[in-house]
């Protein structure tokens, strides 16, 4: 596994780029890539709350546009506002489960506080056991 510090940063970063008028809940995630580039999303909240988008939503639509859904191979996510680590919610972890489906890999997840060193660190499948994906069709 490789050193996630760049990633956790690109995720601090990207949430300060977050639209989060109503909730105040400042949400950034990374990915990084095959390549090793890092791609960001932060959340869009929107007046009817249920169009809102999720940072990894943001990110992960960013790197289909690209062609480059199935190269995801880490992602971390994190909360301006929360001293305790985040966690993709579960339309997210779907989303992130069908990047790795494609690209056949259990993504490596990284849960961070808004600051500081707390990051919980696991795979996808421990964090969506008997995930509904491709080969469930």
């Amino acid at each position: 596994m490789t050193d996630p510090t760049d990633l956790i940063v690109a995720a601090r970063d990207a949430a300060t780029r977050a639209y989060a008028p109503y909730s105040k809940f400042q949400v950034g995630a990374a990915l990084r890539m095959t390549d090793g580039s890092i791609v960001t999303g932060a959340n869009v909240e929107n007046a009817s709350y249920g169009l809102s988008l999720c940072a990894e939503t943001v990110a992960i639509a960013k790197v289909a546009n690209d062609g480059r859904l199935a190269e995801v191979v880490e992602v971390a996510v994190t909360a301006l506002a929360s001293d305790v680590p985040v966690y993709p919610c579960g339309r997210c972890r779907q989303i992130l489960n069908e990047a790795a489906a494609l690209g056949g890999r259990d993504l490596t997840i990284h849960c961070t506080a808004g600051s500081g060193p707390m990051v919980e660190t696991m795979k996808l499948s421990a964090l969506l056991p008997h995930a509904f994906g491709p080969d469930s069709l």
